[in-house]
C-alpha cells in the first residue's frame, strides 16, 4: 500500500493527542515528559494558556489579509524584536528553512548594490544545518543532505568546524560576501561555538567586509538564556535567522538584519503569501512579552544550571552509556557511547522524548518553563533509560 504521507520521515511509534506544560499523552492514555518541545519550538510548553488566548484572541479578529497591506499584530512584534536584539529592520516568514533562503539572498543583494557583484560565496561549516531547501542543503553541504538533489545551489565554502586557519584564509578571498554560522550547532551534536570564536569571527567580517549572518533558529528566542545565543559573546550580527521557538509552536520564523545589510532589499525582492500574517504574528508577540523578561529569562539560567549539575551525576554514574554533557542553557546534549538511538528509544520505553543529533548525542531541548519537580523525573527517567541501554549492551 502507497502511504498517503510521504515516508522522509522514520517516525517512532506514537500518537499524542494532546499535550500540557511539558508532558504529551499518548492515544493509548500513557504521558511522556517531553524534552524535544518539537524540536526547540514549544518553548512554553504545549497548550500554554497565554499563547491560547494570544492565538485564539486573534482567531476571533483577522486570520489573514496578505501583506499588500498593513498587518498590525506585524508590526508590533517587529516593534519588539527590534527593540530587544541589534535589528533596525524585520521581514516574516513561516519556518527557518524561508529564513535561510532569505539570509542567503540579503547577503548576496547587499554586495551587489554595493559595487562587489561577484562576492557572492558564504562561508559555511561542516556539521551545520540551515534546512532542506535547495539553499539549505547547498550551505550544509554534507552528502547526507545533498545527494540525489544536483546541481546543487553554488557559492558556499565549507570549511572544517574550528579550523582558525582555513577560515582566515578563505575569508581573504574576494568572492567571499558573508559567512553563516550557528552559534550553537543543534543538528550537529550540540556543539557550542565559544565566545573567543564569536567574536573573532566578528572582528574578521569586519576586517573584510564580510556580512555575519548567525543561525538562532534552533538556539534562539531565550534557549541559553539569553534572548539570543550571541549575547554570551557581547557581539551582534549583520544578519540573523530567527524560527522555531519564536512562535511557541505555531510556526513563525522571522530574519532579523541591521540597516546596512538589509539595504538591497526594497520592494519587489522578496515575500511571502503567509509570512508574517496576523494569527503568527500575535502569538509571536505574546512569546516575545513572556521570554524577554529579565525575570523569566533569570529562572532560564537558574534551571539550566540545576539540570547540567544532575545530567553530570547521571553521567558520571553511567559511565559505559555517557561520555559527557555538552551545550549551553536549556539546549544540551548528553555524547553517548552507547548508540544514541538506543537512549532515545529507551527513553520512550520510559514515557520520556528526546531527540538524537549527529555526533551519536541526544538532544535535551525542554519547555523554557520547565519545572524543579519535571527536571527531578526527567533525571529519574533518563536513569532508567540508561540502565535499560547497560543491560542489552
Amino acid at each position: 500500500m502507497i502511504p498517503s504521507i510521504l515516508p522522509t520521515y522514520n517516525r517512532a511509534p506514537l500518537n499524542f493527542v494532546s499535550g500540557k506544560g511539558a508532558w504529551l499523552t499518548e492515544a493509548d492514555g500513557r504521558r511522556f515528559l517531553d524534552l524535544g518541545a518539537g524540536i526547540a519550538v514549544n518553548a512554553l510548553g504545549h497548550a500554554n494558556p497565554d499563547l491560547v488566548a494570544a492565538l485564539t484572541h486573534q482567531a476571533n479578529t483577522l486570520w489573514h489579509v496578505s501583506n499588500l497591506y498593513h498587518i498590525g499584530p506585524q508590526q508590533q512584534l517587529a516593534d519588539q524584536l527590534v527593540e530587544h536584539t541589534f535589528a533596525d529592520t524585520v521581514f516574516f516568514t513561516n519556518s527557518g528553512t524561508e529564513s535561510c533562503e532569505l539570509a542567503v539572498k540579503m547577503a548576496r543583494k547587499f554586495h551587489y548594490e554595493n559595487g562587489a557583484p561577484d562576492r557572492t560565496d558564504i562561508i559555511t561549516f561542516d556539521g551545520a544545518f540551515h534546512g532542506r531547501s535547495a539553499a539549505g542543503i547547498a550551505a550544509s553541504g554534507s552528502e547526507k543532505m545533498t545527494k540525489g538533489f544536483g546541481p546543487l545551489l553554488p557559492g558556499f565554502i565549507h570549511l572544517p568546524f574550528g579550523d582558525h586557519d582555513a577560515l582566515t584564509q578563505a575569508a581573504k578571498s574576494p568572492t567571499v560576501g558573508a559567512i553563516m554560522v550557528e552559534p550553537i550547532l543543534g543538528e550537529g551534536g550540540i556543539r557550542p561555538l565559544p565566545d573567543a570564536c564569536l567574536k573573532g569571527l566578528r572582528d574578521l567580517c569586519d576586517e573584510h567586509g564580510i556580512l555575519m549572518i548567525l543561525d538562532e533558529i534552533q538556539c534562539g528566542v531565550g534557549r541559553t538564556g539569553k534572548l539570543f545565543a550571541h549575547e554570551w559573546a557581547g557581539i551582534t550580527p549583520d544578519i540573523m535567522m530567527v524560527a522555531k521557538g519564536i512562535g511557541g509552536g505555531f510556526p513563525l520564523g522571522a530574519v532579523l538584519a541591521t540597516q546596512n545589510a538589509a539595504s538591497g532589499m526594497t520592494a519587489g525582492t522578496h515575500g511571502s503569501t503567509y509570512g508574517g500574517n496576523p494569527l503568527g504574528c500575535a502569538v509571536g508577540c505574546k512569546v516575545m512579552d513572556i521570554i524577554a523578561n529579565p525575570d523569566f529569562l533569570a529562572e532560564v539560567n537558574r534551571k539550566s544550571s540545576l539540570l547540567r549539575q544532575k545530567l553530570e551525576g547521571l553521567v558520571a554514574g553511567n559511565p559505559a552509556v555517557f561520555e559527557e554533557v555538552r551545550g549551553t542553557g536549556l539546549m544540551l546534549g548528553l555524547k553517548c557511547h552507547a548508540s544514541n538511538m538506543d537512549v532515545v528509544q529507551a527513553g520512550y520505553a520510559n514515557e520520556l522524548l528526546t531527540v538524537p543529533a549527529a555526533d551519536n548525542v541526544v538532544r535535551l531541548l525542554p519547555p523554557l518553563n520547565i519545572t524543579d519537580a519535571e527536571i527531578d523525573e526527567a533525571i529519574a527517567r533518563l536513569e532508567k533509560a540508561a540502565i535499560k541501554v547497560a543491560a542489552h549492551g
